[in-house]
């Protein structure tokens, strides 16, 4: 079970400057759309400065505002009376980096007394200048990538074989596709329906969204991974006795930059698989040059590796207006066979109509 202090644990500002609406903002997204750590009171990015923030992401308001910058929403917040106290960078940039301009800026919510938490691979805990200032303010580094001991680290056991769960994996054709935010639709649904769910997270982002059970998978050393992802889906199962365990998956199996999958498939053993896939992309994200491989072609990949069934598809709909997405819902049904779902616009119930037959001959989860 990941940590699990008092929720929310303040009220948090997320940075994402230049990469709001945009793949490599997508853990400020996510934070947008749920969390439970923290209360996302706004975003700093100057392109979409003075706007809301889910009228942005989903043309809806959250009421929550988008600043220019760090200072600008600081002010903000404490002109409300209720001031800020945590910042959050929610920039997924290839690579993982911390770039100099946004260094500059997030010492800039140091020095305003602001927590700060960070889910890239460059850690702010260990620079020299953020570390200094964060002593002299009173105020919390954390860098949520940053490994665990290995003393505190989990090697593959084959417990995974007592999960009595059904576990779905949450896969994709691509790297920033919305896997993360799919998984949690459709565990919401799930409990709607009457068959108690959790969610097994496997990024930085869950964990920032407060995901109760999971682990964050490129924070590990690979000998470690089959074993945090085994652990995290057994802890899961044995201390709430779900009946199902959605898991989130990463990259996708054929992405040349963020290859994806086949340790959840080989670890977490799920039963079914639901595939998500933007129609409007061509090349993975981020690498011109390298065309996605067609989905038909995945969906064989995946269910060769895993010996199971890709059971639907979930449609993430950047680029396609809204009234063209149950066309482009159709055309993937009738190229593969499969259920195709948007979930944002249609719901998750054709998932849960899916993965009935799995649900219905579980065995009991105790």
């Amino acid at each position: 079970m990941m940590d699990a202090p008092e929720f929310p644990e303040g009220r948090a500002i997320v940075y994402c400057q230049g990469a709001f609406g945009t793949p490599n903002g997508k853990t400020a997204h996510g934070l947008v759309r749920r969390t439970r750590r923290y209360d996302v009171i706004s975003v700093v990015d100057a392109v979409h400065a003075g706007k809301d923030a889910g009228e942005v992401l989903e043309g809806k308001r959250r009421g929550v505002p988008v600043f220019a910058s760090i200072p600008e929403a600081v002010e903000a917040a404490r002109a409300t009376g209720i001031p800020a106290t945590h910042l959050v960078v929610g920039l997924a940039p290839d690579g993982g980096r911390l770039s100099p301009a946004a260094r500059t800026e997030v010492l800039e919510a140091v020095n305003r007394g602001l927590h700060v938490d960070c889910g890239l691979h460059d850690f702010i805990t260990e620079m020299p200048e953020f570390v200094a200032l964060a002593e002299a303010r009173g105020v919390r580094l954390r860098d949520v990538r940053k490994p665990l001991p290995r003393s505190e680290l989990h090697f593959f056991t084959g417990k995974i074989e007592e999960v009595r769960s059904v576990r779905v994996a949450l896969l994709g054709t691509d790297s920033a596709i919305g896997k993360r935010t799919t998984a949690w639709v459709l565990t919401d649904a799930l409990n709607e329906r009457g068959y108690p769910a959790e969610m097994v997270g496997t990024g930085q982002t869950a964990w920032m969204q407060g995901v109760r059970y999971g682990t964050i998978v490129d924070a590990l050393v690979s000998d470690f991974m089959s074993g945090e992802i085994e652990h995290a889906v057994w802890s899961a199962w044995s201390e709430t006795g779900a009946r199902v365990l959605v898991l989130e998956g990463q990259g996708s199996l054929m992405n040349p930059a963020y290859p994806g999958g086949y340790e959840l498939i080989a670890a977490g053993r799920p039963q079914a698989i639901i595939l998500q896939h933007a129609p409007t992309r061509k090349e993975y994200d981020g690498f011109p040059g390298y065309p996605i491989h067609p989905i038909e072609k995945q969906i064989e990949a995946l269910e060769v590796v895993s010996d199971k069934p890709v059971v639907a598809i979930t449609v993430n709909h950047e680029n396609l207006p809204l009234d063209e997405i149950p066309a482009a819902c159709r055309r993937l049904t009738e190229a593969t066979g499969l259920p195709a779902v948007d979930v944002l616009t249609q719901g998750a119930g054709p998932l849960v109509d899916a993965l009935e037959p799995y649900l219905q001959a579980a065995e009991p989860t105790r």
